[in-house]
């Protein structure tokens, strides 16, 4: 296969390209006009590299009625997203253990549109389990410090992570960073949204990563910051890079306190969204390459659990399908470029999972996963129309830019049976 366009965003810069592909690899990258007559031409569309989402709620097998890996890898192909990774908690197994990760890979057999990867659990009691989920091929770990909402997967303490960090292997231990000791009891109008807002303060998000910037130094152990909310906390991570890395998320860049209203639970999340000043400081973080990494924490329920008050809707917010252009969306107003997409939402994330050596970027050797995407077309968001399994979504009726007109996994344009697989280590 060959394909070209006068947009393809390489590594170092975006192009006029052609791009060839054999076998499901990019076997080159040439100059626009080196290819044959049966060459794919996409003119003036871009084409990026497959997005990575390194934090994914699929909830199956157990929850399967909260979101499958059908419903989910449809929805990732329909927004780009080439590979995604699955978070080890709402599944029933929650996967801490190698028989769960075994139950996972059977749920995901035969039903992936895209590539699917795993993090496994770091839950109290479960450090003999660790090195066994990383000889099955597990890609890092996730733990908790304050309590998750569902009973299968506990929060850890510094005592459980003074057990597991030297269990690791050189795996990245991502981490959901709120301090339960600094977490609030509601003061107000349950219904408001900043009664909410300030029972999950700034504080509790600062000292749970000062706790793990101080054990990522003593471990030598390589630490994610999950869903960084707080742009005051971006300070205690400057200069550490090499060991502790953060993400965030579009809905911490896209929304801001003041825009929500009481009793909208389709926002509700944890950490929460903050005001406007921190997301534009967010934006300037990553115009700084303060922050480097922006994946969806796609987060389903069923419609009855997002009913109820701030404190009783399950907390999560569905974008695996819509990331693409909500970024580009806000990205392009501020002056950024599909180069800094790439590098957020594609090269960044490969790079957290190991994958950088297959995935995240159009190289030769790479896997041929790409995304053709109209930077200019805007779209009106229908929420019934999303693929994931539950249409509740705080972007519906938004104006957006930006479409996906095609995506490519390994070469292959992705359709029914377009054959995802369960992705292990390089």
């Amino acid at each position: 296969m060959q394909l070209r366009s006068k947009r393809v965003v390489l590594p170092d810069s975006v192009a006029p390209a052609s791009i060839h592909v054999f076998g499901g690899r990019i076997l080159a990258v040439s100059a626009y006009d080196d290819v044959s007559t049966d060459c794919l031409d996409y003119g003036d569309l871009a084409v990026l590299p497959g997005l990575v989402d390194t934090h994914v709620h699929i909830n199956d097998p157990g929850r399967t009625d909260w979101e499958g890996f059908e419903s989910a890898t449809r929805a990732a192909a329909a927004g780009g997203v080439t590979t995604l990774i699955d978070m080890p908690l709402n599944s029933i197994p929650a996967t801490t253990n190698v028989a769960a990760l075994e139950a996972k890979r059977a749920a995901a057999a035969a039903h992936c549109w895209v590539d699917v990867g795993f993090w496994g659990g770091v839950v109290p009691g479960n450090a003999a389990d660790l090195e066994p989920l990383r000889d099955r091929g597990i890609l890092g770990y996730k733990c908790f410090l304050s309590p998750t909402g569902v009973d299968e997967f506990t929060h850890v303490g510094e005592s459980d992570l003074r057990l597991a960090l030297p269990l690791l292997g050189g795996l990245p231990l991502l981490v959901h960073a709120e301090s339960p000791e600094h977490l609030r009891e509601p003061q107000g109008d349950r219904q408001r949204y900043e009664t909410w807002l300030s029972s999950r303060p700034v504080e509790a998000e600062r000292r749970a990563i000062e706790m793990m910037v101080r054990l990522s130094a003593e471990f030598s152990a390589r630490i994610h910051i999950a869903h960084i909310s707080s742009a005051e906390s971006l300070d205690l991570l400057d200069g550490k890079q090499e060991l502790i890395t953060a993400e965030t998320c579009p809905h911490y860049l896209a929304f801001a306190a003041e825009e929500i209203a009481d009793g909208a639970l389709e926002y509700k999340c944890a950490p929460p969204i903050r005001d406007f000043m921190n997301r534009e400081q967010l934006w300037q973080a990553l115009r700084e390459h303060r922050l480097g990494i922006v994946v969806s924490d796609h987060s389903p329920c069923p419609p009855d659990l997002k009913r109820g008050d701030f404190f009783e809707a399950w907390g999560g917010i569905s974008s695996l399908q819509l990331s693409l252009p909500i970024m580009w969306t806000h990205a392009s107003l501020r002056g950024f470029t599909l180069a800094d997409i790439a590098r957020w939402m594609c090269a960044n994330p490969a790079r957290l999972a190991g994958l950088a050596a297959r995935k995240g970027s159009i190289a030769v050797g790479h896997d041929a996963d790409l995304v053709v995407f109209d930077p200019e077309e805007q779209f009106d968001v229908i929420a019934k129309n999303l693929h994931h399994r539950h249409k509740i979504s705080p972007y519906d009726g938004l104006l957006l830019s930006g479409a996906v007109k095609a995506t490519y996994l390994r070469g292959e344009l992705v359709g029914e049976g377009a054959g995802g697989i369960c992705l292990r280590p390089n």
